[in-house]
């Protein structure tokens, strides 16, 4: 509304691997998204300072729920979450892909690369400024960097407030029912530290040009474009920006990307799944917020705005919801929440692409 090394790569090695973290230029990005980012929605001093307080208290309560219901409890102390606006999480999401992509602040020589370095981050904060208007919360396992990863909870409070009013929703029933998705994540997060280490591995092998040639890159999209024309694309890998994306990698980079989606569909489903087991025991009006922000998210967009949303992969993560929730279901419906948690062992017991829509598959292989 988020171990095993896979991409064979040390911590220390990625910053010389991640091409992509020095050539943005992090603060401008930042400084371009925050000013691009919509105003919030208009409220008086009170309501936003009655969200910002049920926002934090609701975070607090939702952790005991999703710990007995998961039986993930790392035993640590209920860390607090950060309520903020959208420059705020503008600013937020430009540290946490410093640190993700393995970049500092752009060390690009000569003002041409200097230019570059601005041009790209430029393009970033504008991206992150139609995103801010519409993420409710988010849990960063990177904020605090690779060194000293502490991970931290965010609650777009302004988002949260429009919402409810748009779905005419109980405000305190909805903030509570956010927060169990988003703290679902960080106690994933926090009871397997490992998943942040795939997570980046995976996005530092995705990063990785492995020194190719623009014509190979060239021949593979001309591959893809054949193979659409014909009709042989498979339809989970031919699928809008995804399929795109795909078509010009070499096959390391088509792994990672693999095991990111398959991660992220994993950790979305568990989430949905977590919402609806503990939501009728501690939100009174879940089934009409259910209801009524699943009819939201299938809504009709107006052209140039459904055009953007794909573009920026929103239509992929609305099925990672779907299908990581059908996956969840079934797995916990036939084994149990406990033998589900196998899942979270490591790398290995991660159920595969494959195994993501016949649940039965990763039960035989793993279980």
């Amino acid at each position: 509304m988020s171990g095993t090394s896979p991409g064979g790569l040390e911590r220390g090695d990625r910053g010389n691997n991640l091409s992509v973290g020095g050539a943005v230029d992090w603060s401008f990005a930042a400084g371009v998204g925050a000013k691009l980012s919509r105003p919030a929605p208009p409220t008086t001093d009170y309501t936003r300072d009655q969200a910002i307080a049920e926002l934090a208290e609701s975070a607090r309560a939702a952790e005991l729920p999703v710990r007995e219901v998961t039986h993930l409890n790392e035993g640590a102390e209920v860390p607090e979450a950060r309520i903020i606006d959208r420059p705020q999480w503008v600013h937020a999401a430009t540290e946490s892909m410093k640190v993700m992509t393995g970049g500092g602040e752009s060390s690009s020589k000569g003002p041409a690369a200097g230019l570059a370095a601005k041009v790209a981050g430029a393009q970033t904060g504008a991206v992150l400024a139609f995103i801010s208007s519409g993420i409710l919360g988010q849990y960063d396992p990177f904020a605090g960097g690779l060194g000293d990863r502490r991970g931290e909870l965010l609650l777009v409070y302004p988002n949260v407030i429009a919402v409810e009013r748009q779905l005419r929703v109980k405000p305190a029933d909805f903030r509570l029912w956010v927060c169990l998705h988003e703290v679902t994540h960080r106690v994933q997060f926090r009871a397997n530290p490992w998943l942040a280490d795939h997570m980046s591995d995976s996005l530092a092998a995705l990063t990785d040009d492995a020194g190719e040639q623009v014509g190979e890159v060239i021949g593979r999209l001309g591959e893809y474009v054949r193979a659409q024309r014909k009709g042989e694309a498979s339809e989970a890998n031919s699928s809008g920006v995804i399929g795109l994306l795909r078509a010009v990698q070499a096959e390391p980079q088509r792994q990672a990307l693999d095991r990111l989606l398959v991660l992220g569909t994993l950790l979305e489903g568990h989430a949905e799944h977590v919402m609806d087991a503990v939501g009728p025991a501690v939100v009174p009006t879940v089934a009409t917020i259910r209801r009524r922000f699943d009819d939201r998210r299938q809504r009709k967009q107006p052209p140039l705005q459904r055009i953007i949303r794909t573009l920026l992969g929103f239509d992929a993560k609305l099925n990672q919801y779907t299908r990581g929730k059908v996956f969840v279901d079934e797995v916990v419906g036939r084994v149990g929440m406990h033998r589900f948690n196998t899942i979270w062992t490591n790398a290995e017991t991660l159920p595969l692409p494959a195994e993501i829509e016949e649940p039965q598959r990763w039960i035989d292989r793993v279980l």
